[in-house]
């Protein structure tokens, strides 16, 4: 089939502002819209189960794109996609490929293979950056390194932020080379098998489309308290755009882009404090492409000597249930399991509370939020927990441990988020809200709760746990850190 193109979507599933579909569209008589499901190479981090919920649905909203331009999304799995392309183009006769790239360790050395494969038989590939403003390698300190500490990486990419003309979506696309089928997306089975993810549904809309009409209502509605609003998960103050840009359902210079057109100005708040946010998940990759051990491995290496408390899964899985009985940390992984999400404000408290009150190793609290959140992004996760536990780049000081009580009082006052995901405790004034053991005995009745029964007690002493994690700092510090 001459002039066919294959164009492989990834973390790509949009139309609008994908160079890889305009550079497959250039001269292309037909067109091959292609996704490979292939797990098994993302090893050992492969997509979690709110990540599978998400994709099916995200899959499923690009298909009807793709069908109301004339074409539709051929599905295909296997363990090597290498395999899976040449059979592709075996069937096809196409003579390119065009991806976005990847910047995972693993799917970086896959591409690299498929590459050089597919060239040296004779097909052209081209990859392009659709899913960063800047990929790694582009930002790098004067004596050509990489940065690990944020706020010098964004002071030197923000004054180079790239030209924003978007890339329009087609009006038309080429048709598929005759008679070619792909699998039906059931067959991927990214469906769960037991249907626990109605809070997912009711929370999100995976896809092009929601992800433009969640960007829309944030930057017309909520971009304006912004800087305040973030840090309240009391209040829907923060984007919600991650998982959407994980997917790439909207690019980061689309985002820029829209800021231009309304007229904003980048340099001044709210707009400089959400570009900086963009700017976090541009680090987190540009960290992740240097040092590519840090998904299991603490950069800091005097942490590998660090003296992590023993457990027997007591109480991980009270932490991973929302059972702690700290009230804001509860909330937050009761919103995590129910929705796929949790507020950042939140997951740093929590984060800090696993690592640090209880200390227990932070790599487990990164397995848990990969499986359960549907944002679960590689370099995201890793620089987030890596900083919270103080073991990352430009990482918060290990005495910085989030007081639990005192970040509720201050970020939920009135205790609606509390509220509403731990409802046992609704009938707690707000003075209490955030310490419920230490409520009087009467207010606890007039509360219609009983510790122990109704809601757990602490597992942990607050004050002593600190203290634990600041002398097991002090066992480590004045090794050589990495």
């Amino acid at each position: 089939m001459a002039d066919a193109s294959i164009l492989w979507f990834r973390r790509d599933l949009r139309l609008g502002d994908n160079p890889a579909l305009a550079g497959a569209l250039a001269g292309a008589t037909h067109l091959v819209p292609l996704y490979i499901h292939s797990p098994t190479e993302d090893h050992p981090w492969s997509p979690g189960a709110a990540s599978r919920w998400w994709l099916h649905h995200s899959l499923a909203a690009l298909d009807r794109r793709l069908t109301g331009l004339g074409s539709r999304l051929i599905l295909a799995q296997g363990e090597d996609s290498l395999q899976v392309l040449q059979k592709v183009i075996a069937a096809t006769g196409a003579r390119r490929v065009h991806w976005n790239r990847l910047h995972e360790p693993t799917s970086v050395a896959r591409d690299r293979h498929i590459e050089q494969a597919l060239r040296s038989s004779g097909s052209e590939c081209f990859g392009t950056n659709g899913n960063l403003l800047f990929e790694p390698g582009e930002i790098l300190t004067a004596q050509k390194g990489p940065y690990r500490v944020f706020s010098a990486y964004w002071r030197r990419a923000i004054a180079q932020l790239p030209p924003t003309p978007i890339i329009p979506i087609p009006s038309q696309l080429p048709p598929l080379p005759p008679e070619l089928t792909g699998l039906d997306l059931s067959t991927l089975r990214l469906q769960p098998r037991i249907r626990w993810d109605t809070g997912l549904a009711d929370a999100w809309t995976p896809g092009e489309e929601g992800a433009w009409r969640a960007a829309r209502d944030f930057l017309d509605r909520r971009l304006v308290q912004y800087v305040e609003g973030r840090d309240r998960p009391d209040h829907r103050g923060t984007s919600r755009l991650s998982p959407h840009l994980h997917f790439g359902e909207i690019s980061p210079r689309q985002l820029l882009g829209a800021l231009l057109e309304r007229g904003i100005d980048l340099d001044r708040e709210p707009a400089a404090s959400f570009l900086r946010e963009l700017g976090w998940r541009e680090f987190a990759h540009h960290l992740l492409a240097f040092f590519p051990q840090t998904p299991e491995t603490p950069l800091d290496r005097r942490f590998a000597a660090f003296p992590w408390c023993h457990d027997d899964g007591t109480r991980l899985h009270a932490w991973q249930q929302g059972r702690t009985g700290i009230p804001l940390v509860d909330a937050g992984l009761r919103e995590l399991w129910t929705t796929g999400w949790m507020h950042n404000r939140v997951r740093m408290v929590a984060a800090s509370f696993l690592t640090k009150n209880l200390r227990l190793p932070w790599q487990l609290g990164a397995r848990w939020f990969w499986d359960t959140l549907v944002d679960a992004d590689l370099a995201n996760n890793t620089l987030g927990w890596q900083w919270v536990a103080g073991c990352g780049a430009d990482a918060a000081p290990f005495f910085r441990i989030f007081n639990p009580i005192r970040q509720g009082e201050r970020f939920d006052p009135s205790g609606d988020y509390v509220r509403r995901w731990c409802p046992e405790l609704a009938r707690l004034p707000d003075t209490y809200i955030h310490r419920p053991w230490m409520a009087p005995r009467e207010l606890l009745s007039q509360a219609d709760l009983e510790l122990g029964r109704d809601y757990p007690r602490p597992i942990v002493d607050l004050t002593t746990s600190r203290a634990a994690a600041l002398a097991a700092w002090s066992a480590i510090k004045d090794a050589g850190a990495g």
